[in-house]
């Protein structure tokens, strides 16, 4: 039997690999009440092709919201609805590079991002990141280099809010200085926005994008930043639908691409009915509700890794998002260790898949988005046991008779 949906559990494994919403948060009454109103109000024209911009349903409704979340209102011919994040990248990459161009990556970054980008054939000049995301010394120096090798980079790709997989966010000092250098070297940046409004302690900082003077000017050499965004987290990743925020030119260059003029806006009828779901007024509380749940599986993860895990492993509190990014303890390969977890009951994403730069090898992302409280707890103690086990025999101290000393 054919599979239905994208994940997948295997029976008496913990999957902290899944960054995906839980089943049964996602709002199935709210869009079958959406879907109803979407055919009742706008009739075939939710069911024709759809205007290759998007719906101006959609993008009216985004609008208003987006400028009560930020302050900063966009104009609609600054908006273009994508099929999610993972679309919106590809569709980028055909149109703004070609085979061999080179292009900044935050390092470590969404990995299933890298390879969309290596799908290209993008050469990944992978750019150092802190507890603070991105090291704005670092961007720097990798733009230096570039120019004495006579090379422009096409973009910068980074996730500087809860970004997946460290949970990091950029202070706002340094977004401004990271927007001003951008500005100053023509560097236009692809701002990965999909876990803004999941925050659990503070919201986020003002995004690159809203920072920008140059956003309205598009392409380098005047620079800009590309706002990606996505409902994929917030309402239902099976909708397909999201949205970038850019200048004029660059919405206009994604509306002529070919894919675009030969089939019409992407996933048309799925933005009538998030339309739909946002006038009933549904989309605020369900990102509320999603906030409260989240930040309780949140904190059930850290509590249980400050209990299970050993001392010489670190991680940080993340302010949002679905990740908690874990250091091993030294000596420890978290890519050598996987089958020695999954065999005791529990999985995850080694750290090196997410790093451009070849680093990553002490690190695991545990999710915990699609965990209940004692599920994360269970899992985290089962980590704990392997890696506790793997860094005695490291350390040399472990025994036959006594095991780890």
């Amino acid at each position: 039997m054919l599979p239905d949906i994208q994940l997948s559990r295997r029976g008496g494994v913990i999957e902290f690999g899944w960054g995906h919403p839980d089943l049964p948060l996602l709002p199935v009454a709210g869009m079958a009440e959406a879907a109803a109103l979407a055919l009742t109000r706008d009739g075939p024209h939710a069911l024709a092709y759809g205007a290759e911009q998007g719906p101006g349903c959609l993008i009216e409704q985004l609008v208003t919201w987006l400028a009560r979340r930020e302050g900063v209102v966009p104009r609609p011919e600054q908006l273009f609805i994508t099929g999610g994040v993972s679309q919106a990248l590809d569709l980028l990459c055909t149109l703004l590079t070609r085979p061999g161009d080179v292009v900044l990556v935050e390092s470590p970054v969404y990995h299933l991002a890298l390879r969309i980008f290596r799908d290209h054939g993008l050469e990944l000049a992978p750019v150092t990141g802190d507890a603070d995301g991105l090291r704005v010394d670092a961007l720097a120096d990798a733009l230096d280099a570039l120019r004495r090798q006579g090379r422009l980079p096409r973009f910068l790709y980074t996730a500087p809010t809860f970004g997946n997989p460290t949970g990091a966010t950029m202070p706002l000092a340094r977004r401004q200085v990271l927007v001003a250098l951008a500005q100053a070297n023509g560097l236009t940046v692809l701002e990965d926005d999909v876990y803004r409004e999941l925050w659990y302690d503070a919201p986020a900082p003002p995004s690159l994008y809203s920072l920008a003077p140059a956003r309205q000017r598009g392409l380098a050499p005047d620079g800009g930043v590309i706002r990606l965004g996505s409902f994929s987290k917030i309402l239902a990743p099976g909708l397909r639908l999201g949205w970038l925020l850019a200048a004029p030119d660059i919405v206009q260059r994604c509306v002529r691409s070919g894919m675009l003029d030969s089939g019409g806006g992407v996933n048309h009828f799925t933005a009538h009915v998030v339309a739909a779901f946002m006038a009933l007024g549904l989309f605020d509380p369900h990102i509320e509700q999603l906030r409260g749940v989240y930040r309780q599986r949140r904190d059930a993860l850290l509590a249980a890794l400050t209990q299970y895990m050993p001392a010489a492993a670190a991680w940080q509190t993340p302010g949002g998002g679905f990740f908690v990014w874990v250091q091993l303890p030294e000596g420890c390969d978290s890519a050598a260790l996987l089958p020695a977890a999954e065999a005791a009951g529990v999985a995850y994403v080694p750290g090196a898949r997410f790093c451009a730069d070849g680093g990553g090898a002490r690190h695991v992302r545990l999710a915990f988005s699609l965990l209940r409280p004692d599920e994360l707890a269970e899992g985290a103690r089962r980590l704990g046991d392997v890696v506790r086990g793997a860094w005695c025999v490291v350390r040399g101290a472990w025994s036959v008779e006594r095991g780890c000393l």
